[in-house]
């Protein structure tokens, strides 16, 4: 159980963090302007002293500019908000790559094309398939309307519905052209940390190293709701570790009494013999913790097990509306394992020398004369 929990409620977190930062990367550099949206109003020049490589903190791994606008998707029978965005050859695709069931990823590497990657809610939505055409409308300054034809190569679904049913991934050269940009002008800056753990430091240390008039958020506090739910599955994780163990122990407490009583008499002898308490206990205690290791064996055969099912056939589904995820995601890891499966054996052995300690009181004259 305390195996299943922690691979389950860390493999939750990780799996969310995951589809946050491939749409969001994990810290956002914009504008100084007050505008949190999702959409980009004021450029940035691309020319920046962290840009293409951030040097002076070198726990950044990736940076990349993107770009986004509003726009409507319009079909005969039906129309949908959008939000196109622009991204270029420094993309980071893996995340998506992960997320793309059909088609592949738009190629932007070379001259300007009309590549698009939309979502498979989108698509199901408004009756697309792979290799369809669609127009987006965008709104113009005076009023007016502007539209861009762009083809289907892929289509993805990341099982954040939030995500899926706002964004449309094209060419950064098309934002560019229609937000009369100069090609050496972006949205924002999306950055990739090596160590998601340290996210706040980090954050810090990119703020100081950006220019006065950018700034730099990172994605737990830009989705502060969603990472403060995240952060409860350490408190339960924790506290049903606990509770495992005690139950374990007070199991193996209650089976070490019932060993001693059945036992008693072979006690007085052995005392009679001139066996020391501390000797005797420690053949009860020896019993009993092999009665453990067998109990930790057959958990981390039926655990292992379990979560390997899990883990390749997804087998539990979860409400993505709800868990921001189709199926229950397993974390494996073989340092948690060992650790959990230390922590618990030494924990049950303290544990033990409680119940033990009632070797002591007993005596080998009464416990003769009884038998």
């Amino acid at each position: 159980m305390m195996m299943i929990t922690i691979a389950t409620g860390v493999g939750l977190q990780q799996k969310i963090r995951e589809k946050v930062s491939a749409f969001n990367g994990d810290i956002i550099i914009s504008q100084f302007d007050g505008n949190n949206s999702d959409i980009t109003l004021n450029p940035i020049p691309l020319e920046q002293s962290f840009y293409p490589k951030f040097t002076s903190v070198p726990e950044v791994s990736h940076i990349q500019a993107t770009a986004t606008k509003a726009g409507v998707i319009r079909t005969p029978s039906d129309f949908e908000g959008i939000i196109v965005k622009g991204v270029g050859a420094d993309y980071k695709w893996s995340y998506m790559q992960e997320f793309l069931i059909e088609g592949r990823i738009p190629d932007y590497s070379s001259s300007l094309n009309t590549e698009v990657l939309v979502s498979n809610y989108q698509a199901n939505r408004l009756g697309f398939k792979n290799g369809d055409k669609v127009i987006v409308f965008f709104l113009k300054d005076d009023g007016g309307f502007l539209n861009r034809r762009f083809d289907i190569v892929g289509i993805y679904d990341s099982g954040f519905q939030e995500f899926d049913e706002t964004f449309l991934f094209a060419d950064i050269r098309h934002i560019q052209k229609l937000n009369k940009w100069n090609n050496d002008q972006v949205g924002a800056f999306e950055v990739f940390v090596s160590d998601f753990d340290r996210l706040d430091e980090i954050g810090n240390a990119v703020f100081e190293n950006t220019g006065s008039f950018l700034n730099s958020m990172t994605i737990t506090n830009k989705y502060y709701s969603i990472f403060e739910w995240l952060s409860l599955f350490d408190f339960n994780i924790a506290l049903i570790i606990v509770v495992m163990i005690i139950v374990a122990g007070i199991n193996m407490i209650v089976a070490l009494l019932v060993l001693i009583l059945e036992r008693t008499p072979m006690v007085g002898i052995l005392k009679a013999l001139g066996a020391s308490n501390w000797s005797i206990r420690k053949i009860f205690m020896y019993n009993a913790l092999y009665l453990v290791g067998i109990g930790l064996f057959w958990g981390n055969v039926i655990g292992i097990g379990l979560l390997m099912i899990q883990k390749y056939f997804g087998i539990i589904t979860l409400n993505p509306e709800t868990y921001y995820v189709s199926q229950a995601p397993v974390y494996l890891d073989w340092y948690y394992i060992v650790l959990l499966n230390l922590g618990t054996f030494l924990l049950c052995a303290i544990m033990l020398l409680v119940p033990s300690y009632v070797i002591t009181r007993i005596s080998p004259v009464k416990t003769i004369k009884f038998n």
